[in-house]
């Protein structure tokens, strides 16, 4: 008895060879194409004639998923913006040539009331008044208002917010720039809602008040402006605490103690 007959299960399989790639006419359509891959892939050709549909259905949902993938890739990524009081703030700014940051945003309260929103853009992030005030690169104040107030009325009030907050050597040099800041406000005679102003600073430049984005006259030369009109906001009695806050990117917390700027 052969022995090795017991074990055996026929004859040996010869390795099979892999396939070959599939190779499509020249100038092949689309439905041409499917056609070939259909019959490529072991399938007789009643079977590609039934399954051709399907294949060219399933080759179009490719490419326009590839084709879809290719221009989200081709868009530059959307600016992220931050929502306060349904006003938006850009993520960043451009001030004097140099990429700054949202600080933080807020609301400026009076009672109830909503009468502004208020942005503060700095080259690196900063949550105490200290660190913003000793920040010597660009910075940027955005403020859109709410509701209507008086030009006049809103140019005293900063005002009065600088000369509460501010030293009184630094304040003292800073009046060139707050007498021109009262009278841009002044001239402007009133600010409805929806309208805005900026207050830019750019190191060997200045100071400069942009009423709805245009220039209010040549910058501010006075360096000692700008901080003097942050402590408005930032200073130990700030026009609203809760503002302050917001704007150092920190957790707001409500409370009553407000000036009346």
């Amino acid at each position: 008895m052969d022995m090795g007959a017991e074990f055996s299960s026929g004859p040996l399989q010869q390795p099979t060879a892999p396939p070959k790639p599939t190779r499509f006419p020249p100038h092949a359509t689309l439905e041409t194409s499917a056609y070939f891959l259909v019959l490529a892939n072991g399938h007789n050709p009643h079977i590609a004639a039934c399954t051709k549909d399907l294949a060219v259905n399933t080759l179009r949902v490719w490419l326009t998923a590839l084709s879809i993938g290719l221009s989200t890739a081709a868009l530059p990524a959307a600016a992220q913006t931050f929502d306060t009081a349904s006003v938006k703030y850009d993520s960043t700014a451009q001030v004097g040539g140099s990429t700054l940051q949202l600080n933080g945003a807020g609301v400026r309260y009076k009672a109830i009331f909503k009468v502004y929103t208020a942005g503060l853009y700095l080259n690196a992030k900063a949550a105490t008044p200290e660190a913003v005030l000793a920040n010597t690169g660009a910075k940027r104040m955005h403020i859109v208002m709410l509701r209507e107030i008086d030009g006049n009325e809103l140019g005293k009030l900063f005002i009065r917010g600088m000369e509460d907050n501010a030293p009184r050597e630094t304040f003292v040099k800073s009046i060139p720039g707050t007498i021109r800041m009262g009278e841009i406000f002044a001239t402007k005679k009133k600010l409805t809602a929806g309208e805005h102003f900026s207050v830019e600073f750019v190191p060997g430049t200045g100071t400069t008040v942009l009423v709805n984005g245009k220039a209010a006259g040549e910058p501010i030369k006075e360096p000692e402006f700008f901080n003097s009109l942050l402590l408005i906001w930032l200073g130990k009695s700030p026009a609203d605490r809760t503002l302050k806050e917001s704007l150092l990117g920190r957790p707001p917390q409500r409370s009553s103690s407000t000036h009346e700027n």
